[in-house]
């Protein structure tokens, strides 16, 4: 094959993973959108057998190939055990999925995954099916999408951050951690810290001395210690803030997701200038959205001072 003939072949996506309730469909639907009015033909890929009733039409949907319902009614297994067994599944009739996704070349791929954290820490289904999309000359990027609300709760954040860089060791491919539900932000509860704190994911010890403060937790200080070093260790998670329904926060998601997945740096994107330099220095692509959330949290808590002041 010529070198032009394989880079005609080649076909770029995002594979959206995350645990349970953290965005992934809704996120599909909306980079959809967003994508469709910058000119991308977008297909969506419906990999998890559980997702009965989708919410928008896919180009590719599992059911066809198996569901968690089939699954768990013929081998009398449970949810757990039947999303597993409809991975390997999966994973064993890769020609399927092979000759399905050959009929949608020319696209822009989003695929929906499921939401359960083992097939993306340690379970090898769907690693595998992600090495088999790259040998048929898919660049993907992951996509690991985490509920906003953990940033309220130092205990949750610290755990969150733990599975983050697990998923990362364990899928290997380019990967963008994003914070959805941002808009929701406000309604969690107040942060301990800045938003940026916890975006760039500076330093830790501030995040075990609060923790500290909690008589539970602070007979957890030295495994709260060293989980932290192992995370700052790698020095590998980082999180791009989401929210949705904000143009400005969608264009920053996909900037971080084109520069991993190397769609920034082909022929079929007319790059600024901007953005090219950005890609080239490694800039920060969502300094300027995590200022405005930051800025709108900040007006918040100030408003609500505010009005305590004057209840007073």
């Amino acid at each position: 094959m010529s070198e032009g003939s394989r880079a005609s072949s080649l076909a770029f996506g995002q594979v959206v993973i995350g645990p349970p309730g953290s965005g992934k469909t809704t996120y599909c639907q909306a980079m959809q959108a967003f994508l469709g009015r910058l000119g991308r033909s977008v297909a969506v890929v419906n990999l998890d057998p559980a997702n009965e009733a989708l919410p928008c039409p896919c180009a590719l949907d599992i059911g066809e190939l198996v569901t968690l319902p089939d699954v768990m009614g013929s081998l009398g297994l449970g949810p757990n055990g039947g999303l597993l067994y409809c991975m390997e599944y999966l994973e064993a009739n890769a020609d399927w999925l092979r000759d399905r996704l050959q009929g949608l070349r020319g696209h822009y791929f989003l695929f929906d995954c499921p939401g359960q954290v083992e097939l993306y820490t340690h379970h090898e289904a769907l690693k595998n099916v992600f090495a088999q999309l790259a040998k048929w000359n898919f660049r993907l990027a992951a996509v690991h999408l985490v509920d906003s609300h953990y940033c309220t709760d130092p205990g949750k954040f610290i755990s969150v951050l733990c599975t983050s860089l697990s998923t990362m060791l364990h899928v290997e491919l380019p990967h963008v951690n994003v914070l959805s539900k941002m808009d929701l932000i406000e309604q969690y509860g107040k942060l301990a810290f800045n938003l940026d704190y916890y975006t760039e994911v500076l330093d830790l010890s501030y995040l075990v001395d609060h923790l500290a403060s909690d008589p539970f937790f602070r007979n957890f200080r030295r495994l709260n210690e060293k989980l932290v070093e192992v995370i700052e260790d790698y020095s590998l998670v980082s999180f791009v803030p989401l929210n949705v329904q904000d143009k400005q926060s969608m264009r920053g998601v996909l900037q971080a997701v084109d520069k991993a997945n190397g769609y920034s740096f082909g022929e079929q994107e007319q790059r600024s200038l901007q953005a090219l330099m950005s890609a080239a220095v490694g800039a920060d692509f969502h300094f300027t959205s995590t200022l405005a959330v930051q800025e709108k949290y900040v007006q918040s808590q100030d408003k609500a001072v505010e009005e305590e002041v004057m209840d007073l």
